[in-house]
């Protein structure tokens, strides 16, 4: 079997036929995948998903590849593997239906050998629609990748072959790998399938071969067990990596997979444990946007995703909602950050009016199917999900649907633990205005859970014992129960039910400093998935501070257009880390020196009116704020220690006690002067640490710096670039129009700030800095060299150089 990318050639336009006219015309482009045809619409004020998809229109398109087949494939199955396709997917092969999926992030495969004409150019055409069906931004096109499988009648099927280890001894690992074969000849065949296992360094460190018969139109699977010695193990701190190649007798072609050795296991008493080793997730929930690209999974911008947020101190993502890229499974692999993978944001109840729900009864089987033949490979996913807030888990109904997922899960791949995100107050939500008032909602001095607040509703409601019993049939179900913001039953639950293991699936960003005593306390509780790690498009607002002079102070959490980040997240759409991340960094244990963040002076008197408990403090880690002197400015400082001290050119200003605020967070009131800010943190009267912040001189350039300078053929490079001053320091409170002129073998692929409300187009080439900073990400397009400048009125420009080898 070979796999051939089938990437490149497409054309992208509106539908034509009898309904065209909804959708706009039917100027094709060309586009190379992965591609959102969505992101470059027009946002529009009153478009269908309003806030929820980030002001993005509904939007139907049509993929068009035109090929040649050459004439030898008429004696081979042709198969196109599609990685993604949002949404309701149909595929047409010279003008006629070859295959169909509904949802939008499946991986699926669609036979072309009975449309093909082999020897003549053949169409390729794949129809796609979207509209009110997430929750969040999702796009619209073919957003990953496509690949052609050319098959001989007898061969190894696509994903057809799985490595599982079985155990793993102080000087021996067994692995097994299992090669499913399909005859598609008119005789019976006997074939040998050899098998070679390559250790990190290439080296073979185990082989052999076994006969296997098949008569036709017979599937049959090859076991072949091998006992690797001293084996090198994948683990989260030392990400080994190994192939297993697969041939079959006196042909050339073959089959490799990459794969890590390596046990996983769940239990009250030790937690997660991989290859026999506890470990805790510190985790990250991310959505599949990728800011200015949109939706398109593109390899390097997924690994970059990864990259970042591994140094950002995660050791964990979990996917939201639904399943991740094979491009960023494959960098989780290679970089060791650990894999909760989801299938579903709904089952059979609705949460959008056109959302998977419709099809759900019809495609979980193929769906969940399609998630494991994709995960079960990659020693980075340790666990799947098969759901996330699912209403009806609370329901003797829901239940049954609970069990018949994670038993078909299970059936697929009993290596792995089953969750599901239980939101236990969504669980009971036909009975909330009578629990609410139970649990407090009213009282004689009119508080309750409005005191509580949106996070401690959530948390005293999860705990009551109808939610307890509510939850208790799907919970049954699983291996590990994944609560969101639902920390309250952690201890009970220790108590409640001692067989059971907990992740917090999903839990406030602001709470980590309270949340993540609890997971060390609790061994029953194997980590926690802050919401979220990455900002995304879509669900906007829903991590805003609303303050009483901003003009679209909403009446719940959703804002009003131009919004158009969710704005939470510990990483901002441009990859830059907010000031959340260090909070984070400290609480973790993985960072001894304080982080200094300045709330912004402008916002100093502005009365709050709403903060969502998905928000962080409204801060910039800067001593920057020209206009602002001599004016009172809050200064946050986090640090793991008892006490900190704020000094000033030198001159101690003030000192305060750690952990009044919150765990590892002290407040300063001080007033705003130039110069050098410096923190010092202290325990037992020691110093364990300091951080300092400089004051910038005038705006004065433009600094471009790119995460890499030598790129390979359809790569990218992500471009910061940063308004500085004559040293070089960065000027965070001057914005500037900056504008990105590309020359040579590439293009601009897309540009953005971190600014959450904004009219600008990621397909344009100018943007407004924000904090005085904007991305730019530059995609090749053959070898040869790119130059890359950044300009602004009033600033020197910025220029780089990238290169792109064969």
């Amino acid at each position: 079997m070979s796999v051939i990318s089938f990437n490149d050639g497409w054309a992208c336009r509106a539908p034509q036929g009898p309904f065209a006219g909804a959708f706009g015309g039917a100027i094709a482009r060309d586009v190379r995948l992965p591609h959102d045809a969505l992101r470059d619409e027009t946002r529009q004020p009153e478009a269908p998903g309003r806030g929820a998809g980030a002001y993005f229109p509904a939007g139907a398109y049509t993929y068009v590849k035109r090929f040649e087949a050459p004439q030898d494939w008429a004696r081979l199955l042709v198969q196109l593997e599609i990685q993604g396709a949002f949404r309701r997917a149909q595929v047409f092969v010279n003008d006629e239906f070859a295959g169909n999926r509904a949802d939008g992030y499946a991986r699926f495969f669609v036979d072309l050998t009975p449309f093909l004409k082999a020897g003549q150019e053949n169409e390729l055409r794949i129809e796609v629609r979207s509209g009110e069906d997430s929750r969040w931004y999702s796009g619209a096109g073919l957003h990953r990748p496509v690949l052609l499988h050319l098959s001989e009648p007898l061969d190894v099927v696509p994903d057809g072959v799985t490595v599982e280890t079985i155990r793993i001894e102080d000087d021996l690992a067994v692995v097994e790998v299992r090669s499913h074969l399909r005859n598609a000849a008119m005789n019976t065949c006997t074939t040998r399938v050899r098998t070679v296992l390559n250790g990190p360094d290439g080296q073979v460190v185990a082989e052999g071969s076994v006969p296997l018969t098949l008569a036709p139109a017979e599937g049959a699977t090859s076991r072949q067990r091998f006992y690797v010695r001293s084996p090198s193990l994948w683990s989260p701190d030392e990400p080994i990596l190994h192939t297993a190649t697969v041939s079959l007798e006196g042909r050339e072609d073959v089959h490799v997979t990459t794969f890590g050795i390596r046990t996983v296991a769940v239990d009250p008493l030790n937690g997660l444990r991989i290859n026999g080793r506890s470990v805790l997730l510190r985790g990250a929930c991310v959505h599949h946007d990728n800011g200015p690209l949109g939706a398109a999974a593109l390899p390097r911008a997924e690994e970059r995703r990864v990259e970042l947020l591994k140094a950002a101190g995660f050791n964990a993502i979990r996917a939201a909602h639904n399943p991740l890229s094979v491009a960023m499974l494959d960098a989780c692999d290679r970089l060791g950050v650990l894999v909760m993978d989801e299938a579903f944001d709904m089952w059979t109840r609705f949460k959008t009016p056109y959302d998977y729900a419709a099809e759900f009864p019809q495609w979980w089987e193929a769906d969940l199917e399609s998630m494991v033949a994709k995960d079960r490979n990659h020693p980075s996913v340790v666990m799947y999900s098969i759901g996330n807030e699912i209403a009806e888990v609370g329901s003797p109904h829901g239940a049954r649907w609970a069990r018949r997922l994670a038993d078909h899960v299970r059936a697929l791949d009993p290596s792995r633990p089953v969750t599901n995100g239980v939101n236990a107050m969504l669980a009971v939500l036909d009975e909330l205005p009578r629990m609410a008032q139970q649990a407090g909602a009213t009282d004689s001095t009119g508080g309750g859970l409005n005191e509580l607040g949106m996070d401690g509703a959530f948390n005293a409601i999860s705990a009551l014992p109808q939610a307890t019993q509510r939850i208790e049939e799907s919970s049954a179900a699983l291996d590990v129960l994944g609560l969101n913001y639902a920390d309250s039953r952690y201890e009970m639950d220790r108590q409640l039910f001692p067989g059971r293991v907990i992740v917090g699936s999903e839990t406030f960003p602001s709470q980590i400093g309270r949340l993540w005593p609890l997971v060390l306390k609790n061994p029953n509780v194997i980590g926690d998935f802050t919401w979220t790690g990455w900002d995304y498009l879509g669900e906007v607002g829903i991590g805003s501070i609303t303050y009483e002079s901003d003009s679209d102070a909403p009446g719940g959490l959703e804002r009003e257009f131009p919004f158009l980040t969710a704005l939470t997240g510990d990483i901002d759409i441009t990859g830059w880390r907010r000031p959340i991340s260090y909070y984070r960094e400290i609480v973790f244990g993985l960072r001894t020196a304080p982080y200094i963040a300045v709330q912004r002076p402008e916002r100093h008197d502005d009365k709050v009116l709403l903060k969502s408990p998905w928000a962080w403090s409204d801060t910039v880690s800067s001593w920057t704020w020209t206009g602002h002197e001599g004016q009172p400015v809050t200064v946050e400082v986090y640090a793991d220690a008892d006490e900190v001290a704020l000094l000033l050119d030198g001159a101690e200003v003030a000192r305060r006690k750690v952990g009044i605020e919150r765990p590892c967070l002290t407040e300063f009131e001080i007033v705003y002067f130039p110069g050098e800010l410096t923190a010092v943190a202290y325990s037992d009267g020691v110093e364990t640490g300091r951080m300092m912040l400089q004051t910038a001189g005038s705006a004065t350039t433009l600094q471009a710096i790119s995460d890499r300078y030598e790129l390979a053929n359809d790569d990218l490079a992500f471009i910061s670039v940063d308004i500085c001053d004559a040293d070089g320091l960065p000027v965070s409170n001057a914005d500037a129009a900056v504008t990105i002129t590309v020359e040579g073998a590439g293009v601009l692929a897309g540009m953005c700030s971190a600014r959450p409300a904004t009219t600008e187009r990621f397909d344009g080439d100018t943007w407004r800095t924000f904090d005085g900073r904007a991305l730019a990400v530059i995609r090749s397009t053959g070898p040869g060299p790119i130059t890359v400048t950044a300009s602004a009125p009033g600033l020197a420009a910025g220029q780089l150089s990238l290169h792109v080898t064969a």
